[in-house]
């Protein structure tokens, strides 16, 4: 991959050459002592500290997993061996011990590399990893086309608690169980996903983590076993059915993972680095299908992160000694973030509307349904990482009579795809979806961008889709959508900041399917939805001082499309221009050319929206630079189409 940053030694620790400087590749890694790395962990923690304090990305859940990440590279031989970071965020510490300690600086940023495991960045990282609950699935496809192959090869998977909630998680369980490959999983177990793990399997961890006297006997037991091993061959496996036996009694339940063909060890340490080599040494030599089931710390060795584990998620700018966040004042209030006024909206209705209740997949801060969450617990539901369930979940609140808002980012309802068409449309429910994080999202780059919601969904029958260009908008559509009457909507709207800091506008009902015309023109007709209007609207006004008169309509909607609208722009403008904040295939300028088509209309239309390759890492404001969608790159458009018009005539 080619880096836009120069190659720089960051080495912020101290003078002397440190062990994390002498180790450039898990084979360095391998030529240290076991005594030397807890000190090569706190080195590498550390370090993470220092860049990411200064360079913000994914903070906690890294420190969480460093003596863990230091001991799979120790002991397994990566990259033969296929180690899978679930969800990826937590991969820091694997990206540094794999060659890109001198190019950590660039983590996340416009051309440097990628906040998550990336397959085309690096031959360690086995599998691209964004979205969570992927990884089992992923290795056990691994560790069966290692058998079909005749290859020794171990595949690891590390996955944390709040991920075994997702179904696909225990998919690859139930399979791999039956299967019998040879694969290991790290459950690492922290309690916390972005904000606290909910549901019966937490319960159920805690039962196994927070028995004391299971843990000493087994502990006892195998240390045992291991010594008799070396006299009477497997004994431990002989054993293994005492322990069950064990458990049961001990923790007054079957073991989850035994029951699904998991052999389970644990609970262990996970921030003991040195005891952490030993054991993954003994599980490298037992066969078939393991889980190892480690207790961490997010954000351990650094106190704030730990005291604050959802606000120290990903924390932005900070001062690594005193552990202030660095936030900057600006000269003039700013407007709230979409998110905050979503949050204080769905409260405002549903303090006026007890039929609606709210639900999120494990994203509860960070889609603000916390102000409804503290206000009226009893009505909002945090399911966990499970965003097919959550949406069922919705149609079956929306079958009794209830009005979920059902809260998923863009990119995250990617996974409920078959929910949305057959749970929630095929029956006509009344379920509002509200997809946070549409269009680009920034530094996390292509797995978490929002560009395909609006070319998937609209294709589904009964769908009402729309996109507010500002917050009044957003706040008129969530009212409109929880009246009496509706069916299924999708309301999407974009991270960050709007444009509005008096936003707390009053609720009115608007039109469905209906767009507004922002100002007339005689030379072309801008369509915009959603909030890339404002940057069109920027361009329009610039091109009006020289002379160029642009038209411009607010669609709002793209499904149902204002077909009186279009009808009246036909004989107007010969050329029409959509801008979306989407990719182009399918998305709302296709819908626009589709209509045309079916008329037999022959407009040119010329669409502005991300284009059919998958969108790399970068602020928004870089990234829409790049392809066109920023004020300059609209004006350019716009006006280089007015001009070859007119040219045209001349000639």
């Amino acid at each position: 991959m080619l880096y836009l940053y120069p190659i720089v030694n960051v080495n912020l620790m101290s003078k002397r050459k440190s062990l994390l400087e002498q180790v450039n590749s898990p084979k360095d890694l391998k030529k240290l002592k076991p005594e030397e790395l807890p000190e090569l962990s706190n080195e590498l923690r550390q370090f993470i500290i220092d860049v990411v304090s200064n360079n913000p990305g994914h903070f906690g859940a890294s420190l969480g997993v460093v003596e863990l990440t230091v001991a799979l590279h120790y002991v397994f031989n990566t990259p033969y061996d296929r180690l899978i970071w679930d969800v990826g965020h937590q991969a820091y510490g694997h990206k540094i011990l794999t060659g890109r300690r001198d190019v950590f600086h660039t983590n996340r940023k416009y051309g440097g590399i990628s906040g998550f495991p990336k397959r085309s960045e690096s031959e360690y990282d086995s599998f691209g990893t964004g979205h969570s609950s992927t990884s089992i699935s992923a290795a056990l496809g691994m560790a069966v086309a290692a058998k079909q192959n005749n290859e020794n090869r171990q595949v690891i998977a590390v996955i944390g608690d709040g991920s075994m909630t997702g179904g696909m998680a225990f998919e690859g369980l139930n399979n791999g169980g039956m299967l019998n490959t040879n694969m290991l999983i790290i459950l690492n177990d922290n309690n916390i996903a972005i904000d606290k793990n909910v549901g019966a399997l937490k319960e159920y961890l805690v039962d196994i983590t927070t028995s004391q006297t299971y843990n000493k006997v087994k502990k006892d037991i195998w240390d045992i076993l291991g010594r008799v091993d070396r006299f009477i061959p497997r004994s431990r496996n002989i054993i293994q059915k005492l322990e069950n036996a064990l458990k049961s009694a001990l923790i007054k339940q079957s073991n989850y993972f035994e029951a699904l063909g998991f052999r389970y060890f644990g609970p262990v340490d996970g921030h003991d680095v040195v005891y952490l080599t030993q054991i993954l040494n003994d599980l490298k030599n037992i066969p078939g299908p393991k889980i190892l089931h480690c207790i961490t710390v997010k954000g351990k060795g650094f106190e704030p992160a730990e005291k604050n584990q959802t606000l120290w998620h990903a924390p932005g700018v900070f001062d690594r000694n005193t552990g202030e966040r660095i936030v900057s004042t600006p000269d003039k209030p700013m407007p709230p973030r979409y998110q905050d006024v979503f949050g204080h909206t769905l409260v405002e209705l549903a303090e006026q509307n007890p039929k609606i209740v709210a639900v999120t997949p494990a994203m509860t801060s960070g889609c603000s349904l916390n102000f409804m969450m503290e206000k009226m617990p009893a009505r909002t539901f945090d399911v966990g990482i499970a965003e097919q369930h959550a949406v069922t979940f919705s149609a079956g609140l929306a079958a009794e009579g209830m009005i979920p808002f059902c809260n998923v980012y863009s990119s995250f309802l990617q996974r409920a795809y078959d929910q949305v068409i057959h749970d929630v449309a095929l029956q006509n429910l009344h379920v509002v979806l509200c997809l946070d994080r549409a269009g680009v999202v920034g530094d996390d780059g292509a797995t978490h961008h929002g560009l395909y919601d609006i070319a998937s969904l609209r294709a589904i029958p009964g769908l009402t889709i729309c996109s507010p260009a500002n917050e009044e908008e957003l706040r008129n559509m969530m009212y409109t959508a929880q009246l009496e009457g509706m069916g299924p909507w999708v309301i999407r709207y974009p991270r960050g900041n709007g444009i509005m800091p008096e936003w707390r506008t009053p609720l009115k009902a608007m039109e469905v399917g209906k767009g507004i015309k922002l100002r007339d023109g005689l030379d072309l007709a801008v369509l915009s939805l959603g909030p890339l209007g404002n940057f069109a609207a920027t361009a329009i006004d610039r091109l009006d001082l020289e002379g160029i008169s642009v038209a411009h309509y607010n669609m709002r909607f793209v499904k149902p499309l204002d077909e009186e609208l279009l009808e009246e722009l036909v004989c107007r403008y010969k050329t029409i221009v959509t801008i979306e904040d989407g990719c182009l295939q399918g998305g709302f300028g296709s819908a626009v050319m589709e209509y045309f088509c079916d008329k037999a209309y022959t407009n040119r239309i010329v669409r502005l929206g991300f284009p059919d390759t998958f969108i790399e890492h970068g602020t928004p404001a870089e990234l829409y630079m790049e392809n066109g969608l920023d004020v300059d790159g609209i004006y350019t458009t716009l006006k280089g189409i007015v001009v070859s018009k007119m040219a045209g005539k001349t000639n």
